[in-house]
């Protein structure tokens, strides 16, 4: 299944996608954070069977709207980690994000009015479908719901005025998260998935997840050992090579710009690039 977060007049619902991806059926939830925290979410999407509104009559919000936890991974690539000339790291690299920084598939970027160094990191994010603690590779698998698309926008110079990176990344309006939650029954995860990134018709990023040095039940399961991770928790996974500051010279991006961010079967999030506004 496809699952989607769409906005209303009176606020947001999930809904299902068509095979063709043209219709959406709404679901009795209001999006898709909170499809997962019910008892048997997988049966009742399946069998909702509301008339189907037109996807192109829909404004899409992030899959997860408000997760109650963003944790994502840094330096999980191999030519990443290379073109940052970083060491590759024996655990996962991990930080936070608020969901503050969470953008729709088509809503703006809005690059932050204190820096002009804002980079790109198309990623694999995965969402967690049932809680889950100290667990194996195997456990922490099966608590995976599905994966969607997201882009890790980076604030690099505030990303690096201390050795911790959080303030770099989780400025407002900045992470686009989505089109849709495609369920983990629908990926094939031990294949690997092509990862793509464009600013305007220029191709930045492309890569596969097969490149990752610690795997999505990896990450879950260590994630797991600290923290009990909880239904519509999402988990951004890392980026490939290719990111602006890695670059000689160093390129970022502009307002007037379109970042697209892709990964094969899992859909796409195209958001214009806007400078942010003045009180």
């Amino acid at each position: 299944m496809r699952l989607v977060t769409f906005r209303t007049t009176f606020g947001t619902r999930a809904g299902r996608l068509a095979d063709d991806d043209d219709g959406v059926t709404p679901l009795d939830a209001a999006d898709i954070g909170a499809l997962l925290a019910a008892p048997g979410w997988q049966e009742r999407a399946a069998a909702a069977n509301e008339p189907t509104r037109d996807l192109a009559d829909l404004e899409l919000a992030p899959v997860v709207p408000r997760p109650g936890k963003i944790i994502c991974v840094g330096h999980n690539y191999r030519a990443h980690i290379e073109e940052m000339g970083a060491e590759v790291p024996e655990h996962p690299t991990l930080f936070a994000k608020f969901a503050g920084a969470l953008i729709g598939p088509r809503d703006p970027v809005v690059l932050p009015r204190v820096s002009d160094k804002v980079d790109w990191e198309v990623e694999l994010a995965l969402v967690i479908g049932t809680p889950v603690r100290h667990a194996d590779a195997e456990e922490a698998a099966e608590a995976i719901a599905g994966y969607t698309v997201s882009n890790d926008v980076s604030v690099r110079d505030w990303q690096r005025r201390t050795p911790q990176w959080l303030q770099g990344k989780t400025f407002e309006a900045t992470t686009p998260l989505g089109p849709a939650l495609v369920t983990a029954d629908g990926v094939d995860i031990a294949a690997g998935l092509t990862l793509r990134c464009s600013v305007d018709d220029r191709l930045v990023q492309e890569s596969s997840t097969a490149d990752q040095l610690f795997g999505p039940a990896t990450l879950v399961a260590y994630i797991s050992q600290i923290i009990t991770l909880e239904p519509g928790d999402v988990v951004l996974t890392g980026t490939p090579s290719g990111v602006g500051a890695g670059r000689t010279p160093p390129e970022f991006l502009s307002a007037g710009q379109t970042l697209t961010t892709a990964i094969v079967g899992l859909g796409e999030c195209v958001n214009p690039v806007v400078a942010e506004g003045r009180p």
